[in-house]
């Protein structure tokens, strides 16, 4: 296995992205944080990728930060909220922000800041043996990287509440009966079923899958009449853009669309 904290495979439209470092179940690292934000940083200024698969080497997903890694030194303090402020906050802003599809397979467990990463990208799918943690109580901590904000739009708060106060694990097949994630497989059909994900986003409208982003964190916090104006303004760009006409030319034709991703005017 490489030893770079990070791995990338470029493939036809899109990129694969490790988490690997699977001595330590993937968890983060100083180093580790600045390699994935160059990754993040490579794919978004790559105009062929058009989709991102993130997935951890080994048996974990992603178990959070490495206690190990920011382990005070007699005499010093742990600033906590500084670790986020420059790493974990930056990270999420850039998952929900990219112009791309995001996809998270996890293949493990997925604790902490870890699980809250996988939640902040735009599809995500599971192995059947793998497991979701809001480990922070266990530590007298506060669900971050997103966690108090994804938890209870997508469970519901009471479910919320009982996974960050109790901090028990959630598996997989269960996350997707509650709406955690999209879908749950085999263990050994995941990867698979990820990348055919990531080749179906990838060879679709881009720019309207990220103005679709766009509407729908917009309408975590919008109003109805706010959304409908939101809506209205998205639809003018998105009915600008050559995969529209396309769009609609190959449905008139009775043919499959052949999409470029490319801006409207």
């Amino acid at each position: 296995m490489d030893e770079s904290p990070i791995l990338v495979d470029k493939r036809q439209g899109y990129r694969v992205i490790t988490l690997n470092r699977p001595q330590r179940l993937n968890s983060f690292t100083e180093s580790m944080h600045h390699a994935l934000k160059a990754a993040l940083d490579d794919a978004q200024a790559d105009s062929t990728c058009r989709a991102l698969m993130i997935t951890g080497a080994g048996r974990g997903f992603c178990a959070g930060q490495d206690l190990n890694d920011r382990l005070a030194k007699p005499g010093e303090t742990i600033v906590l909220g500084g670790t986020l402020e420059e790493f974990y906050n930056p990270l999420i802003r850039k998952l929900r922000d990219l112009p791309f599809p995001v996809v998270a397979a996890v293949n493990g467990v997925a604790a902490g800041a870890g699980a809250n990463i996988a939640l902040a990208c735009d599809i995500v799918v599971a192995a059947q043996s793998a497991t979701f943690l809001q480990a922070f109580s266990k530590i007298g901590l506060v669900p971050d990287s997103g966690g108090t904000w994804f938890l209870p739009r997508l469970v519901g708060p009471a479910r919320a509440r009982g996974l960050a106060l109790l901090a028990e694990p959630l598996p997989a097949q269960k996350a997707k009966d509650w709406g955690l994630i999209w879908e749950c497989y085999p263990d050994d059909e995941l990867i698979g079923q990820g990348n055919e994900l990531c080749e179906r986003l990838a060879a679709g409208p881009t720019y309207g899958l990220s103005l679709i982003k766009r509407a729908l964190d917009a309408s975590e916090t919008n109003d109805l009449k706010t959304q409908l104006d939101l809506e209205r303004d998205l639809q003018r760009s998105a009915g600008s853009s050559p995969d529209y006409a396309e769009g609609v030319k190959a449905f008139m034709e009775k043919r499959a669309p052949n999409f470029t991703g490319k801006k409207g005017s």
